[in-house]
């Protein structure tokens, strides 16, 4: 489970990466899932994107890859979705830990 600080992490990545999965009309079929599973092993956090002619929900696609690829879903904004997998073999994404704390520096007067 994702904490609020570490989707926003991710998130912020996500900014700069291009979709690579796309729902069409056809739905999440065997090879969506399939290229979803390659792709978030070979990345860790993948983008994808609801097409127009497309029947599904971003919140029950998202939902349904994430329970088909064991990922997690960091966020679904208007017809994208975010999904995120820890690659425990090459780690290319260091999230920050559940314990961190970020130190606030005050200003000296």
């Amino acid at each position: 489970m994702l904490t609020s600080k570490q989707r926003s992490y991710l998130r912020k990545l996500a900014m700069d990466i291009p979709d690579i999965i796309f729902i069409g009309k056809d739905g999440i079929t065997p090879e969506v899932i399939q290229q979803t599973r390659d792709a978030i092993v070979a990345r860790e956090l993948i983008k994808g994107k609801i097409q127009q002619n497309s029947m599904e929900e971003v919140e029950d696609a998202a939902r349904k890859l994430a329970e088909a690829t064991r990922s997690e879903i960091v966020c679904t904004i208007g017809n994208k979705f975010i999904l995120y997998k820890k690659n425990l073999l090459k780690t290319k994404i260091e999230v920050p830990s559940k314990n961190s704390k970020t130190l606030k520096k005050k200003n000296k007067r």
